[in-house]
C-alpha cells in the first residue's frame, strides 16, 4: 500500500498558481521612452511639418529665379529714351543694342550705358529697368560754351572743352575759342571755358572770342571790339564788377587780372 500512494504522488501536476499571470519577456521589445520618440508625437509631426515648408520654400525661391534669369516672361520688351534733344532717340537705341527680350535681371545696364556714352554729343547716361520689361535710357547732352576753328572745319565746344560737333557755320551766340588747341586735358582750353562759364549772362553774351596761351592768362573781345585781359578763373565776381565801371570809361584794352589794381588802355 505504501508504495501505491508514492507512484500516485508523483504522477500528479504541480499545482497552479493564482498569484496572476506569468511575466510577459523583454527580448525584442524596444523601450517606451523610443516608441514615444519616433511615434506619431505632435513634437514629431511638427518636425514634419517644419521640412516640408522648408523644401517647399527653397523649391518656390529656385522657381521664381528661373522665371526671373532663363525665361523672357520679365524679357525686355521696349526702350525708352528721355533728354535727347540734338541726337535722335533712335540713334541712342542704335548704340545702345538693348538685347530684345533678354531676361530683364540679365541685361548689363551699365555695358549700355558705356555704349550710349561714346555719342559725341552725351555728356552723362542714366540706365535703369522700369519693371516688368522696360529699360529707361536718360541723357543729359553737351551744352555748347563756344566753337573752334581748325582751318579746315568748326566744331562745338562745351564747359568741359570736350570737342564734340561739327558745324558748317560759327553759331550766333557763341564765342570763338582762339587756342593752339582745344580739350579737356589742357590747361589752357580748360580756364578759357571756366572763365566764360563764371562770366554774367549780359556780359558772355557781348564776348565774341576768347583765348589764353596759359590757364593764368585768359582774355576775350567784346563785340564793340574792345579787349579784356581777365587772367585765371579767381575772383570771376569781383571782376565782372570792376569791367562793368570800367567800360564807362574810354579805352581800347581793360585788365581786371588784378581787381584791385584794373588799368584802362
Amino acid at each position: 500500500m505504501t508504495t501505491t500512494r508514492q507512484r500516485t504522488t508523483r504522477g500528479r501536476r504541480p499545482p497552479r498558481r493564482e498569484d496572476g499571470p506569468a511575466p510577459r519577456s523583454n527580448r525584442g521589445r524596444r523601450p517606451d521612452s523610443s516608441r514615444a520618440r519616433t511615434g506619431n508625437s505632435p513634437a514629431r509631426r511638427k518636425v514634419l511639418r517644419r521640412r516640408w515648408v522648408a523644401v517647399l520654400s527653397v523649391l518656390t525661391v529656385a522657381g521664381v529665379a528661373y522665371v526671373l534669369l532663363f525665361t523672357s516672361m520679365f524679357g525686355v520688351r521696349s526702350v525708352e529714351v528721355s533728354g535727347a534733344e540734338t541726337v535722335s532717340a533712335e540713334a541712342i537705341r542704335s548704340v545702345a543694342k538693348v538685347p530684345e527680350q533678354r531676361a530683364m535681371l540679365r541685361v548689363d545696364t551699365d555695358a549700355i550705358r558705356d555704349r550710349v556714352a561714346t555719342l559725341p554729343a552725351v555728356a552723362t547716361v542714366v540706365v535703369a529697368r522700369s519693371w516688368p520689361s522696360t529699360i529707361e535710357i536718360t541723357v543729359t547732352e553737351r551744352s555748347p560754351i563756344g566753337f573752334y576753328d581748325t582751318g579746315e572745319s568748326l566744331h562745338l565746344v562745351d564747359g568741359g572743352g570736350v570737342v564734340y560737333k561739327e558745324v558748317a557755320e560759327p553759331p550766333k551766340g557763341l564765342p570763338e575759342l582762339r587756342l593752339a588747341r582745344v580739350g579737356p586735358d589742357d590747361p589752357a582750353t580748360r580756364a578759357v571755358t571756366a572763365v566764360l562759364g563764371t562770366l554774367p549772362h549780359e556780359l558772355r553774351e557781348r564776348v565774341t572770342s576768347a583765348g589764353a596761351q596759359t590757364a593764368h592768362g585768359v582774355e576775350f573781345t567784346l563785340d564793340s571790339g574792345k579787349s579784356v585781359r581777365w587772367g585765371d578763373v579767381g575772383q570771376s565776381e569781383r571782376k565782372a564788377k570792376v569791367l562793368g565801371v570800367l567800360l564807362t570809361r574810354k579805352g581800347q584794352t581793360y585788365d581786371v587780372s588784378s581787381p584791385e589794381l584794373p588799368t584802362v588802355s
